[in-house]
């Protein structure tokens, strides 16, 4: 598999197989990952992966707390402003459309929400973690690691589904991961194989064509 296929196949996976992958191969995925570039080579990111028991406990407590904590950041701005607010409008509508769920019923729309707490019954859950003190240059850095980490899944068969929805629980994930109190979590990621019997995996979210968002200046 090239890079171009790896990126094709990549999307947001939200139902896994319980079949876990093994501490070696995730190791080396979380390794092999660490050559993804940062600016002066300051390697921002610090890594956790949980699975089995750990996995289990961290999902308890979630459960137990579905209103979640204060985040100690806004994932998407205040009065989020078009073409931004219709693109992440219309995901959502094809998310829900994708297992048949009204936009009128919203007990289905909050349990749906809720399955990421249980990382989409994934049996790997990750999480990334930087220090409080780095700056945005830092936290593209480690967008740009977990990006790597997606595409090495994929190489290897696996599915990957990225969770900014864990900024929720800072407080409980810094507990179950024993994360040191000058670094701040940025974002979860579900791991394993998906589900292909899943019919929200049948989800592939828009892309707007090269015009809207790009240019080409002094080619022939």
């Amino acid at each position: 598999m090239n890079v171009t296929e790896a990126v094709a196949r990549r999307i947001s996976i939200r139902a896994f197989k319980p079949e876990a992958p093994s501490g070696a191969v995730v190791r080396e995925i979380l390794e092999a990952a660490a050559r993804a570039p940062s600016g002066g080579n300051l390697q921002p990111w610090r890594v956790y992966a949980l699975a089995g028991q750990p996995l289990a406990d961290l999902k308890a407590k979630v459960a137990a707390n579905p209103f979640g904590e204060t985040p100690e950041y806004d994932v998407y701005p205040p009065n989020l402003w078009d073409p931004f607010r219709t693109r992440r409008f219309q995901n959502g509508e094809d998310l829900y459309a994708s297992i048949g769920i009204p936009r009128e019923d919203k007990p289905a729309r909050l349990r749906q929400l809720a399955k990421n707490g249980e990382f989409f019954s994934a049996p790997v859950g990750l999480f990334f973690c930087l220090d409080r003190k780095l700056g945005p240059p830092q936290w593209s850095d480690l967008g740009m690691y977990m990006q790597t980490v997606m595409l090495l899944a994929v190489e290897r068969g696996l599915d990957t589904c990225a969770q900014e929805y864990w900024a929720r629980y800072p407080q409980t994930v810094a507990q179950a991961v024993n994360l040191p109190e000058d670094h701040m979590l940025f974002s979860g990621m579900a791991l394993g194989w998906r589900d292909e019997s899943a019919p929200i995996n049948t989800l592939r979210s828009s892309r707007d064509p090269f015009e809207v968002w790009g240019e080409l200046k002094g080619f022939e």
